[in-house]
Parts: C-alpha cells; structure tokens; sequence
C-alpha cells in the first residue's frame, strides 16, 4: 500500500461539480493499493499516519501528530500511484489492485484511521472521477509504503 500524507490547511473532493467531502487542518491521504496488500498493511500504515509528528509545535518544530492537533483526514484511492513507466510513454496500472481487492481494503483502511484517531475521517469516493483541491500546508509531503516500511 502506497500513501502520499499532505498536511493541509483543508482539502476538498468534488464529484460530478458537489463537494461530497471536506476538512480543514490536517491530513489529504492519497491511497494507492496493490494485489499484494492485506489489512496488516492498513493497520501499520494507520498508526503511522495517526501518530507521524509533522505538525509544529508552539516553537515552529513539527512535534505534533494530526491526533494531538484535534486535526482531520481527508482519505482519497488513487490507483495511479501504482503507474508502471518503465516502457514507452503511456503508464500502465497493472500494479494496482482491481476494485473487488482494493475496495474493502480501502475501507479496512478508512475504518483503522477513525479507529486511530478516535472520530470519523472524510473520504473521496472511489473509482469516481474526482476533482481534489488542497491548501498544501509548508509544504509537507510525505511518501510511505508499507512494502519497505519507510
């Protein structure tokens, strides 16, 4: 599983022109997830998320997880972040899971972020097509993969 952590201000997804989910200060999570991936994945990379210090402190520091700011979590799938570009110049997404892995998996996630946090995190919706918009806060941008525990 493949995340990409934003810390914003507040993000937004918008579906066929409705905003059908939006936060303020906190986390956009764009979540990739491949054939290889099982709930273990979700529940490392939930806790990790939860818990990483990237927000500052009273001194400017980032000391402070989304959980000790009362912040929220924005949860977008974004298959693309397993994109194949090793031949020609048309990706490929074979190394994504299909909807019928990927969907309760994406939900096993969204469930252990809440679980984590103590409330309910936003979502996008998946596999629509969606118009994502963000203040991106530092900006901080963080990769993990829960293949290399990085």
């Amino acid at each position: 599983m493949r995340i990409v952590a934003q810390r914003v201000g507040k993000a937004a997804v918008e579906v066929a022109g409705e905003t059908i989910a939006s936060i303020g200060r906190g986390l956009l999570l764009l979540a990739g997830i491949s054939p290889e991936d099982t709930e273990e994945d979700a529940i490392w990379l939930a806790g990790k998320l939860v818990r990483m210090r990237i927000f500052p402190d009273v001194e400017g520091k980032m000391n402070l997880s989304v959980a000790d700011i009362g912040g929220d979590i924005l949860l977008v799938s974004q298959f693309t972040l397993f994109a194949g570009t090793s031949k020609g110049n048309r990706p490929t997404f074979s190394g994504a899971a299909g909807p019928d892995k990927a969907i309760p998996l994406y939900g096993f996630l969204a469930a252990r972020l809440e679980a984590e946090l103590g409330r309910p995190v936003s979502k996008g919706r998946f596999g629509a097509d969606m118009k994502v918009s963000l203040d991106n806060d530092g900006p901080v941008t963080i990769v993990m993969d829960s293949k290399s525990r990085e």
